[in-house]
This record gives C-alpha cells, sequence and structure tokens, in this order.
C-alpha cells in the first residue's frame, strides 16, 4: 500500500487542455483528450497546428486598412513608409504592418526599400490603361454571355450591390465606393461559375483602384458616373436589353481608361 501510494503521489498531474498554452475556444474529443494525456500518437490523424488567430485578424485588418489608405491617397505614391511609423498609426506592433506590407509588395502596390521600410509604387497613365484593356478583354465577353443566359430574376438579386456604389459615391467615401465596386463587379463575374477567373479579374481590378502618382483624387462627380452605369447596366441586364448591355459594359471599361 505504501509503495503504491508513493507512486501515486510521485505522478505528475493530468495537464489541461485548456491552458494557456491552447485556446479555450478549442475543444478536443474526450477520447483524444485520454490518448493525448497517456502520451499515445493517434496514427489515423495527423496532428492539428494550434490556430493563431488573433494574429492572422490583425494583420488582415492592418491590409484592409492599407488599401484602404492606398485608394485615399493617405499613403502617398513615392513616400517611403516604416513598418514601426505605421504601427505607431494604427495602435499595433510593426509585425503585422510588416507582414501585410509584404503582401502589398507582392500585389506591386508598394516597393521594399532595405532597412528604410516600403515605398508605395508610382504609377502612370499608361499602366492603367494597360489594366483596363486587360480588364476589358476579360470581364466584357463574360458579362456580354451572362446577359444573353442569367434570368432577369438573378439580376435583381444585385441590385443592393450597385446600390452600395451609389451610396458610397455619394457621399465621396472613395475607399468605400473602391470596394463596394469591386463587390458590384465580382457578383456579375460569378456568376459564370469561373472561381479562377473572379479571382484574377479582382486582382486587376483592385490594382486599377490605386491613385495615380502627383495626380488629383477622384472627384465626388467621377465616383458618381460611375456608378450611374453600375445601376443603368443592371437595369439594361434586368429588361434583357442586350444592345443596351454591350454599349453601357463597353463604355465602363473605355471610361476606366481615361
Amino acid at each position: 500500500m505504501e509503495q503504491g501510494r508513493a507512486r501515486e503521489q510521485a505522478r505528475p498531474p493530468y495537464t489541461s487542455v485548456t491552458s494557456a498554452t491552447t485556446p479555450a475556444s478549442v475543444r478536443v474529443p474526450e477520447q483524444a483528450r485520454g490518448e493525448q494525456v497517456r502520451g499515445e500518437h493517434v496514427h489515423s490523424e495527423p496532428p492539428v497546428p494550434r490556430p493563431a488567430v488573433q494574429r492572422h485578424s490583425v494583420r488582415g485588418q492592418i491590409l484592409d486598412a492599407l488599401r484602404a489608405a492606398l485608394v485615399d491617397g493617405q499613403l502617398v505614391p513615392g513616400q517611403v513608409y516604416s513598418a514601426p511609423g505605421l504601427g505607431a498609426r494604427f495602435g499595433v506592433s510593426a509585425t503585422p504592418v510588416r507582414e501585410a506590407m509584404q503582401q502589398l509588395a507582392i500585389e506591386g502596390a508598394v516597393e521594399v526599400v532595405p532597412n528604410r521600410g516600403f515605398r508605395v509604387s508610382q504609377r502612370g497613365p499608361r499602366e492603367l490603361a494597360e489594366l483596363a484593356e486587360v480588364r476589358a478583354l476579360i470581364e466584357v465577353p463574360v458579362m456580354l454571355r451572362l446577359a444573353r443566359t442569367v434570368p432577369p430574376a438573378r439580376w435583381c438579386a444585385l441590385r443592393p450591390l450597385a446600390e452600395a456604389t451609389v451610396a458610397a459615391a455619394a457621399v465621396g467615401d472613395r475607399a468605400s465606393y473602391a470596394e463596394t465596386d469591386r463587390a458590384f463587379h465580382g457578383a456579375v463575374l460569378a456568376l459564370c461559375g469561373n472561381e479562377q477567373l473572379v479571382l484574377v479579374a479582382d486582382d486587376l481590378h483592385r490594382r486599377s483602384q490605386w491613385p495615380l502618382g502627383n495626380t488629383p483624387a477622384t472627384r465626388r462627380a467621377d465616383l458618381l458616373a460611375d456608378a450611374a452605369e453600375h445601376t443603368a447596366l443592371l437595369d439594361a441586364l434586368i429588361a434583357q436589353d442586350l444592345t443596351v448591355v454591350q454599349s453601357l459594359v463597353r463604355e465602363h471599361f473605355t471610361g476606366a481608361e481615361t
């Protein structure tokens, strides 16, 4: 008995699965919990990595904020910004800012400046025209095909997205307009069922929204005119007026080049 009690006292206590090293929201099945306690490995299931939810959430929020700052012109083309400096502005550490800026560098929005930070890319009218041309090559044929095949009820469901672009344009909110504009175009293209096409088109669309260097910010009147084309296009699609649809679609992208 004394030997058994000694072995029992020497045995280390079980480690709780909701300790400080494991998120409390992650629940482990009872069977798996017992196997973790005994130190046994489940060969049929690979170990699940612990999710870093909070870190990815911060990075995503900072990425969204930086994209909005690019569209708004708060990040000036040609200017160099440091991760610590931007982190102080957003009230976070430099790490999520640096990770977000590296993603923007992949997208071509900024350039890495060794030992200094990131320089906002300077773009010219030619690059914007090239982006508009490529977008037109992708989106125009798809939209015209959808105009012939998608029933009016499906187009009616997109009305709130078109109206959201008008609302953002009415207050001159360039960042919100950029998001609602891409959401509308993405929803239209999604009706074709080609996910890769939607992803490529969205990337091109995002790049076309970055401001040009040494040019005035987009005027509210220009945003309103662009948003009006969305609602007019949707009206023509619902009415199945293919002639008007073709004219509006081509005009929409032609206007984006100027």
